[in-house]
């Protein structure tokens, strides 16, 4: 069991005034495999100011110094690729083949791919008679998820920094302990004191602080869109800038000329991926209503191949939820979907057979779900995927964009300029043609209700600056 008693304020390991601790549940075995420290107000504060105070000497270090850094985080990242990825497989339950490659190569990567940009990045350009300049916006509390909890804090932390931002994290208390390496690691690299802090502790009290604390400039949210409502209301109170990354309920649309096996295979990968647990998962599965039959039998046969287990051994290919919470929640939208109507394609609420220590749940597909059930507009958050009908592209569309979300989705056809089209008229973030693979240098991030604001690549970088014009007196 990990023990993590001091959070990391101003370059040091300090105690926090918090006094309380929670524990970190291993949600293979529900047994406690941490405990971190239950930060307060004044931990929070305290972290404002050493992030502000540390705000003008790293903003003005040259990009090239600030590239040197990240490139050492990423290094230092590597280096613990292994026991990051066991950390983040016992704490979110994403099987370990996975966990390697996304929960900690991508940030891995993400870290490199910061530090790559700042060799390119044009912080300055002349527009007329104007100098346009980038500059960072300041003070960034970063708000992050449990999830893809290193990978999220990579893509909040590692563009600010580049930026010249310096900032204040609290993660996630569910899934924390990959930060406490992520401070390690930063440390190791000789950051600046103040430039990074870490602060853990529950949303209502230390989150609230970082949204609301008039020397925060920008607050950076991942999670749920109920509490990033509550992020954007602290935060207009002083006008700081808000990106936010919540919900969704993406639809992935089968068209009639398209690959039928092929596309239903994917679409249940893409709604499956860490359990579900996904912002972006393709939960919504809209089928020709003619070709339902054949859309039930191929379903039902690949969720066969979905072994569901210990995520640390190499055969599992579903692993559980994060919680108990988690896994109620989840069976509980199983029931309503079933008592509104919905055919029971495969899984259902039960617990998976020899699995009951753990938040196991069966991978589960709904037929000939209606576009109004709650199943069908509700975000899960767990392996449920919703079978919709349509009879004609216009209505397949409309269903599609029938969501308060629009963060990802999918359009399968045999013919790739008709699938474009249609992503075209589909209010999403980003649509995935025919399984095209995701792009971390790509902008992600969602429409209407999904969130604002952009992360990957350039995209994300340009989030955290700001511009300012300097207006030149014209030759005489």
């Amino acid at each position: 069991m990990q023990q993590r008693d001091k959070l990391f304020i101003n370059g040091s390991w300090v105690t926090p005034h918090g006094t309380g601790f929670i524990d970190v549940i291993h949600s293979a075995t529900e047994d406690v495999m941490g405990k971190i420290p239950e930060g307060d107000a004044r931990d929070a504060e305290n972290a404002i100011a050493a992030a502000r105070a540390a705000f003008e000497a790293w903003s003005a270090t040259p990009p090239s110094v600030r590239a040197d850094y990240i490139r050492k985080i990423a290094e230092g990242l590597k280096a613990r690729c292994e026991e990051l990825a066991q950390m983040i497989a016992g704490e979110v339950g994403m099987p370990i083949k996975l966990a390697r490659a996304i929960q900690v190569g991508g940030p891995v990567y993400n870290w490199g791919q910061a530090a790559a940009l700042l060799d390119q990045f044009a912080f300055e350009e002349q527009v007329g008679n104007s100098l346009v300049v980038r500059e960072p916006v300041g003070v960034v509390a970063a708000i992050t998820p449990w999830n893809y909890p290193l990978n999220q804090i990579t893509l909040k932390v590692a563009p600010a920094l580049a930026a010249g931002c310096t900032v204040v994290l609290k993660p996630s208390e569910v899934a924390p302990l990959n930060a406490f390496v992520l401070a390690e690691v930063i440390e190791a690299a000789g950051l600046p004191p103040g430039v990074f802090n870490l602060v853990t502790g529950y949303g209502p009290v230390v989150g609230e602080v970082l949204a609301s604390h008039p020397e925060v400039d920008m607050v950076s949210f991942t999670g749920s869109t109920r509490a990033g409502k509550r992020v954007s209301e602290l935060a207009a109170q002083s006008v700081k800038r808000v990106a936010l990354e919540l919900g969704g309920k993406s639809a992935s649309v089968i068209l009639d000329d398209a690959d039928l096996p092929t596309a239903v295979k994917g679409t249940i990968g893409a709604c499956y991926l860490n359990s579900g647990q996904t912002c972006s998962a393709h939960t919504r599965m809209l089928v020709p209503r003619s070709r339902y039959e054949e859309v039930k039998a191929i379903a039902a046969k690949v969720v066969e191949g979905f072994t569901v287990g210990d995520p640390l051994a190499d055969t599992t290919k579903l692993g559980p939820l994060i919680s108990a919470v988690q896994k109620e929640r989840v069976t509980g939208y199983i029931r309503r979907g079933l008592d509104e109507g919905a055919e029971l394609v495969a899984g259902g609420p039960d617990t998976p057979a020899g699995l009951d220590r753990g938040f196991f749940v069966k991978p589960t597909v709904l037929g000939n779900v209606d576009p109004k059930a709650t199943v069908a507009q509700e975000e899960i958050f767990g392996p449920v995927l919703s079978v919709i009908c349509y009879d004609t592209e216009d209505e397949a569309i409309r269903i599609a964009n029938d969501s308060i979300y629009g963060l990802g989705g999918g359009v399968w056809s045999g013919d790739e300029s008709r699938a474009i089209r249609v992503a075209r008229r589909i209010r999403t973030g980003q649509v995935d043609i025919n399984g095209g693979p995701f792009n971390m240098n790509a902008p992600f991030g969602g429409f209407k209700q999904s969130g604002n604001g952009r992360e990957g690549g350039k995209f994300g970088l340009e989030e955290f600056l700001e511009y300012k014009s300097l207006q030149l007196k014209k030759p005489a």
